[in-house]
């Protein structure tokens, strides 16, 4: 049996079972409690939301799919951590690691494009709007992010070209494109808040997307390679 046949034939065992409790339990607990003081734990808690989701694709998949996806949920899990810290420093440590998680990505996806390409009139549809959402918060934000606009825009570049990589990748279900587009909402949320005016209720929507983008964009992959 080849390394792809045994990949797409392996099921949850026990402790995969145990790593995705891990990341929904703390992935609601931080949910909750972000309201809340901040207390020490809360980082941890946040940590250990989308870090067992990379440990689960290291276990599921093979090749250059698990180097990709383990990393990019990895430097994800850092990034969340960086974010979760006080200073401008942390922020711009947490740009930088969600900027590499998106390359990662990116070739992640591309890696997936069908060959020869064959786009569909949906595909090509959803990705016009996310490109006109993009831009749109593009050129809100851009007259607010003084210092900050180099690396927000490569940020934006990169953030945007994920989403565009995984709408035209060759994945039979939506879990995964609809992850990239939650994972762009939860983005813009955290720029109009820092950059422009408070959103209401903003941690907890922006939480809330982005660990739903992380897990169907995690789970729904290694399902597609099942089914591969």
């Amino acid at each position: 049996m080849t390394a792809a046949a045994r990949s797409s034939s392996q099921r949850f065992d026990v402790v995969d079972q145990w790593l995705f409790g891990l990341s929904l339990v703390c992935g609601i607990a931080y949910f909750l409690t972000h309201g809340l003081p901040v207390f020490p734990g809360s980082v941890v808690i946040k940590g250990l939301s989308v870090s067992p989701l990379a440990l689960i694709a290291w276990r599921q998949l093979v090749g250059r799919d698990r180097w990709l996806l383990a990393g990019a949920l990895l430097l994800s899990a850092l990034g969340d951590v960086f974010l979760d810290l006080s200073g401008e420093a942390w922020f711009v440590y947490g740009l930088g690691s969600f900027l590499i998680a998106h390359l990662l990505y990116i070739a992640l996806f591309v890696r997936h494009w069908p060959r020869p390409a064959a786009r569909s009139a949906a595909r090509r549809l959803v990705a016009a709007l996310l490109m006109a959402f993009a831009a749109a918060m593009f050129a809100g934000l851009w007259p607010r992010l003084g210092e900050m606009r180099l690396p927000v825009a490569v940020y934006m570049c990169a953030l945007t070209g994920m989403s565009l990589t995984a709408a035209f990748a060759d994945f039979r279900a939506w879990w995964v494109i609809a992850g990239a587009a939650l994972f762009m909402l939860s983005d813009s949320l955290i720029a109009v808040g820092k950059f422009m005016s408070p959103v209401a209720y903003s941690g907890y929507l922006i939480w809330a997307t982005y660990y739903m983008a992380q897990a169907m964009i995690a789970l729904g992959f290694i399902r597609e390679k099942r089914r591969a």
